[in-house]
């Protein structure tokens, strides 16, 4: 199963949601992600924030949408923060979709420690919703339940 998470700039939080749910995730599951208007770059304090985390890093980069037309996802999932007022990006194809919206860590200004604090929180947030959808029971689940089950992750 190819899980997509699409942010605006994927630089951070479409990156920490490939880097973690990979890190996390068995054999049969894979994550990209891309940005409505990609930025080309991983945004730094992602790439450290994850180092710190324990999580691998290698071949992490910033792409937009057209880096998946040969191998579309099974899932879209867009991590932009509405509340923020971002331009969500969406996807425009058969693969099931869901918002699992994060605030922008990159965003938060104060201290090397208050900034990183914003971005420990954002990736715990990322790995209890990657945690709780890696544990569905993928073979009882048919699409609309899936459905259903993606929409009340992205609550969590």
């Amino acid at each position: 199963m190819r899980i997509l998470f699409m942010c605006t700039a994927n630089s951070c939080r479409s990156i920490l949601s490939e880097a973690l749910f990979n890190h996390l995730a068995p054999a049969g599951f894979e994550a990209v992600s891309s940005g409505s208007f990609p930025k080309g770059q991983v945004l730094p304090r992602s790439l450290t924030t994850l180092q710190r985390a324990g999580i691998a890093t290698t071949g992490l980069s910033s792409k937009g949408n057209d880096a998946f037309v040969d191998n579309p996802p099974d899932i879209v999932i867009t991590v932009c923060d509405r509340a923020a007022g971002e331009a969500c990006p969406v996807w425009f194809g058969p693969a099931l979709k869901s918002h699992w919206g994060l605030e922008d860590p990159s965003e938060v200004r104060g201290s090397e420690a208050q900034i990183n604090t914003a971005f420990d929180a954002t990736l715990a947030q990322i790995e209890r919703r990657c945690r709780a959808f890696l544990a569905l029971p993928f073979a009882t689940l048919d699409a609309d339940d899936l459905q259903r089950e993606l929409n009340r992750i992205g609550t969590l």
